[in-house]
């Protein structure tokens, strides 16, 4: 491992392009559960919810067709607003502040790599610190919703006002799309990190990648073709591979 780590700092400091794509498990080691794991999302069994897949209680149909059970569940289990940055939001900070890394491109809607101090991060499936009105378009801030004393937040508009995430059944945001997969196609070196690459369309975007270094940091091994030469792998967490780098 210490080979590892060797290499990847190497890598690092040859390379004046980096991008890093990441999932869930950039933020698992701050304690925001994944979706898919067994102790995820999606298999904590809650009696409020279990006549609901998962996916339906963060889709569109439930966000229009019972906004009063999607609010719920969202209130229970999507704020992070007390979750702070762990040692890999920290360095990919860092290291962007040096100017070597470009873009943090993240599955994740937590904000956790802006309160780290990263600014060149591309939400592809959205945030939960923006809000806005649904019907006029009015911004409002993460607190609104969590603080709403209304079960379904409303606008002063009257509209109902909705998160600025992602949900199942609706298109990727269209910019931060365009400027991840310009980002990836950029760089020199592409770092992927805590992501098991199955959520699509995201996960094909590193098809873009043309670059030298190929890195995968994830605690389980991805079956990615990788060159032994200029490629590597290490099957860590990634908080605790960046804070030995």
């Amino acid at each position: 491992m210490e080979d590892k780590i060797k290499r990847l700092r190497q890598f690092i400091e040859e390379s004046d392009y980096i991008v890093f794509f990441g999932g869930a498990g950039v933020s698992t080691e701050s304690g925001v559960p994944d979706f898919r794991s067994k102790d995820g999302l999606y298999n904590q069994h809650d009696v409020r919810f279990e006549k609901y897949r998962p996916e339906y209680l963060l889709s569109r149909s439930c966000l229009l067709n019972e906004p009063e059970v999607f609010f719920e569940f969202y209130r229970q289990k999507m704020d992070t607003r007390g979750i702070e940055p762990n040692a890999a939001h920290i360095f990919l900070a860092k290291l962007e502040e040096k100017g070597k890394l470009k873009a943090v491109v993240t599955q994740n809607i937590d904000g956790l790599h802006q309160k780290a101090g990263s600014r060149n991060v591309y939400e592809i499936h959205g945030t939960t610190a923006k809000n806005y009105c649904a019907r006029c378009g009015k911004k409002y801030p993460a607190d609104y919703i969590f603080e709403s004393p209304e079960r379904i937040p409303h606008c002063e508009c009257g509209a109902m006002v909705r998160c600025d995430v992602t949900l199942y059944e609706e298109q990727l945001p269209g910019e931060a799309v365009e400027k991840s997969i310009n980002a990836i196609s950029k760089a020199d070196m592409l770092i992927i990190g805590g992501t098991s690459l199955t959520v699509y369309p995201a996960a094909s975007y590193v098809r873009y990648f043309r670059g030298k270094h190929l890195v995968i940091i994830n605690k389980d091994h991805l079956p990615y073709r990788l060159d032994p030469e200029k490629d590597l792998e290490i099957n860590m967490p990634i908080g605790q591979v960046f804070s030995q780098v």
